[in-house]
């Protein structure tokens, strides 16, 4: 139970920020997303694994460092945790008027690679930093997963909105950010590179695959 509730608590601070800095129009959003996503890394990963991300989760599934039962366990709590920030970011900071991000068109095509791209980034990062037998109990996880969101963010938020988390685009969806209508286009391309991640990774590490033991990453 305690590495849900972990999980609830990660997710909730990462959807809090990006809410409050998106919903300000803050000029540094994309560090200061990275930055919180890096200190709830290293506050949860000895808990839970730090996933905060239901496209991490499958990555990590698929890679066969947890079980079923937790995986769904961990997307419960983090799409809950994901509305409750966005409900909390949109009372605390009230931006009025918001234009929804509803991609058609070459738009939409652009916004899925984008989300895939750099969700391939961030769970591949995940996997090789927090759960490679190469190198257990390293330092410099939490960095280099913040530091990869922060990159996609000021790459391609202004293409896709740089969710590459579906509690991130349940979130923006919940505080108008994202058009619900569209929602599918978030959840396909991050859980495509969430689970193309999985692949790169065994392809590249086969004799890494082992049998879920604990439900930390």
């Amino acid at each position: 139970m305690r590495s849900y509730v972990a999980e609830f608590i990660g997710t909730f601070f990462l959807v809090f920020t990006v809410g409050c800095t998106v919903l300000a129009k803050a000029p540094f959003a994309p560090l200061a997303i990275g930055a919180v996503l890096m200190v709830m890394v290293y506050a949860g990963g000895h808990i839970s694994g730090a996933h905060y991300n239901p496209a991490v989760t499958l990555a990590v599934l698929l890679r066969g460092r947890i079980r079923w039962t937790d995986a769904a366990a961990y997307w419960a709590a983090q799409l809950i945790a994901g509305v409750v920030a966005a409900i909390a970011a949109r009372y605390v900071v009230d931006p009025g008027e918001i234009a929804e991000l509803s991609p058609s068109g070459r738009a939409l095509g652009t916004a899925l690679l984008a989300e895939a791209v750099f969700t391939l980034a961030l769970a591949y990062v995940v996997l090789n930093v927090a759960t490679s037998r190469d190198h257990p109990d390293n330092s410099f996880y939490g960095l280099a997963i913040g530091f990869t969101v922060a990159a996609g963010a000021f790459a391609v938020g202004g293409v896709s909105g740089g969710a590459f988390n579906p509690a991130v685009a349940t979130g923006a969806a919940t505080m108008g950010v994202f058009a619900w209508t569209k929602l599918w286009i978030w959840l396909l391309a991050d859980l495509a590179g969430g689970a193309l991640a999985a692949v790169a990774f065994l392809a590249l590490n086969p004799e890494d695959r082992a049998p879920a033991e604990t439900s930390a990453a």
